[in-house]
């Protein structure tokens, strides 16, 4: 399994406002490039709180990729994932469309009749974890499914779960050149935080795309000091 995540930030590291809704901080060539890269993965993941805020597709724009896809023995778009440890995810949510295989990942504390309206609505439901989703025997129970590589598109929290389970293999950030500020504002890794043994990244490239910069990191296999 490999798991890579893709963000897009401010100079001082934030992803969102202090409003935490759909804020947009790249610009048309940048989407382009998100665009190809979710076209090599097998699902994009995100948590439920970037549905919430953002109710995005998470589909993948260009006509000309699908067909790539398609060639390749593979479906048009990614199939969408969405770490919702209580079934939040709106009946309506864009996810939740035929466009793409939609997968939601519950605790056992999820209501079952919650969870029996999502499988009616064509997701499908995987239980990992009492209270909160257990991330790695998810992604477990994923690779039977058939998912074998995942790009992650936020939010903070989630991305700092898999971080402090070491299961992030690449990172890319787009950098713009803007200041959002707010210390409540979220940032590319919230959660708890670390106070030792940090994950470490060694930059691979850099690219200048629209008017940011784009930063490539690769995982330091067995360092989190």
């Amino acid at each position: 399994m490999r798991i890579s995540v893709n963000v897009a930030m401010s100079i001082d590291g934030k992803i969102a406002s202090t409003l935490r809704e759909q804020l947009v901080i790249s610009g048309p060539s940048d989407f382009d490039r998100v665009d190809s890269l979710r076209a090599q993965y097998d699902a994009i993941m995100v948590g439920v709180q970037t549905i919430l805020a953002d109710d995005p597709k998470l589909l993948i724009r260009s006509e000309d990729l699908n067909s790539d896809r398609i060639g390749r023995g593979m479906s048009a778009h990614p199939a969408r994932i969405v770490v919702d440890s209580l079934g939040r995810t709106p009946n309506s949510a864009q996810v939740m469309g035929d466009d793409a295989r939609t997968f939601i990942l519950l605790s056992e504390i999820a209501e079952k009749e919650r969870i029996q309206e999502l499988k009616e609505l064509g997701a499908t439901t995987i239980v990992s974890g009492e209270e909160r989703v257990d991330i790695e025997s998810a992604i477990k129970l994923l690779k039977d499914e058939g998912i074998e590589n995942i790009l992650v598109e936020g939010g903070g929290e989630l991305i700092f779960t898999l971080m402090n389970r070491n299961l992030v293999d690449l990172l890319t950030v787009y950098i713009a050149p803007m200041i959002i500020g707010g210390e409540n504002a979220p940032t590319l890794a919230d959660g708890e935080g670390f106070v030792d043994k940090f994950p470490r990244f060694t930059l691979t490239q850099v690219q200048k795309i629209d008017d940011g910069v784009v930063l490539f990191f690769k995982k330091i296999i067995g360092d989190r000091s």
